[in-house]
């Protein structure tokens, strides 16, 4: 009898996910979890992550300051969410 390579059930539900099409929701949803852990609790309070859209991640800023701030860090805060969540869920931030 021919034994098969054991898999690990992390990757058989990753295969699973990514045949349903699920995949990419779930990632999503990992990066605007980890918004408030990537630009800390004081910046989290003035900036909410509400929705990603055609891979843009959209934040409610409440101070004008801050978000030219942000705008200026645009292309760090991409690199560290899609670093955080282990795939490219990400291409732009787009702050309101």
């Amino acid at each position: 009898m021919r034994r098969c390579k054991p898999t690990l059930i992390k990757e058989l539900v990753y295969a699973m996910l990514r045949q349903e099409g699920l995949e990419t929701p779930l990632n999503e949803h990992r990066a605007l979890q980890a918004w408030p852990e990537i630009v800390g609790p004081r910046l989290s309070r003035f900036a909410e992550a509400q929705r990603i859209r055609d891979e843009k991640l959209y934040v409610k800023v409440s101070k004008p300051a801050l978000r030219q701030d942000l705008i200026m860090g645009r292309a760090e805060l991409v690199r560290r969410i899609c670093e955080q969540v282990g795939a490219n869920v990400i291409t732009d931030i787009v702050f309101f």
